[in-house]
């Protein structure tokens, strides 16, 4: 079958959400830094929010390169923040810091995930804290706590595949519920599918199960981290001001079908190879769809 290829040029105009400032954790790397790259392109002013300084850095500088300047008065500025969005001291100080510099926040997502392949009856304690639900609703309860005149728009990067993300998915329409009445913010979640080029994807879906998965999706192919960079423009500009507790489905219609159930032994021996692999692997920025 002959598989459609689009063309990544973005069909926002160029400076859709100028004048807007972004908070954006994992924004490092994978589906977050894309979504860096392209609000930054586009006008906003960026700051991201990252645990691992080597990354933060190439990030910054990957940015930079394409002319996402920290420079005050050319309208676009970028700052990076070393942090863990689950540790409340850190939240608050990248929250803190971002509006030290820029002076309001327009528009937060929460990018930031631990990835890890296990089954429920093997998930720790700790392991189920670094996929916790609290980070994001903790950091957006900082913003409200001491600026809640200043953020006017969240968005959830989640998942659709365990109780995690479901109950994410629940938040996410109680806040715009709540939040919408008591602050005039928008609440919104993005739910992709399989994408390239993530690290995301290589522990979730590594090489020993992408092939076969293919045959499981409507469009015959993975996604790219643009097609959810742009999901999230679109909501996060005056496009979507009328969107409000939507949960964002971007899979190419993955969620339609059905496929087949992988076994427990399978997926602790997919779990050791891939955990092996990820710690040989460089730390290294991914490359950006442009």
């Amino acid at each position: 079958m002959k598989v459609k290829r689009w063309s990544h040029h973005s069909r926002f105009k160029k400076d859709i959400v100028r004048g807007k400032v972004a908070l954006i954790t994992g924004g490092g790397s994978g589906i977050g830094l894309e979504i860096s790259t392209q609000f930054g392109r586009h006008g906003a002013s960026i700051a991201i929010m990252g645990r691992r300084q080597q990354v933060l850095d190439s990030a910054v500088s990957a940015l930079q390169s394409l002319g996402i300047k920290l420079l005050v008065g050319d309208g676009c500025w970028l700052l990076g923040f070393m942090g863990d969005v689950r540790k409340q001291e850190d939240a608050k100080i990248v929250v803190e810091s971002t509006f030290k510099h820029f002076g309001w926040l327009d528009i937060l997502v929460n990018a930031a995930a631990g990835n890890f392949l296990v089954s429920a009856a093997d998930l720790s304690p700790n392991g189920f804290k670094t996929g916790s639900m609290s980070s994001p609703l903790q950091l957006w309860i900082l913003i409200l706590s001491e600026h809640s005149q200043c953020a006017t728009k969240h968005l959830n990067i989640s998942k659709r595949e365990d109780s995690e993300e479901a109950a994410i998915d629940s938040v996410t329409r109680n806040l715009a519920l709540e939040w919408g009445i008591d602050y005039d913010i928008r609440v919104n979640g993005i739910a992709p599918g399989p994408i390239s080029g993530t690290p995301g994807m290589s522990k979730l879906a590594p090489d020993e199960i992408v092939n076969k998965a293919c045959e499981y999706m409507p469009l015959y192919k993975l996604g790219d981290k643009w097609d959810i960079a742009m999901a999230a423009l679109y909501l996060a500009c005056d496009s979507g001001k009328y969107v409000n507790g939507t949960t964002l489905i971007v899979d190419g219609g993955l969620w339609l079908s059905q496929p087949r159930h992988l076994p427990k032994e399978a997926v602790k021996q997919l779990s050791r190879a891939v955990e092996k692999r990820s710690r040989a692997a460089p730390v290294g920025v991914p490359t950006s769809k442009l």
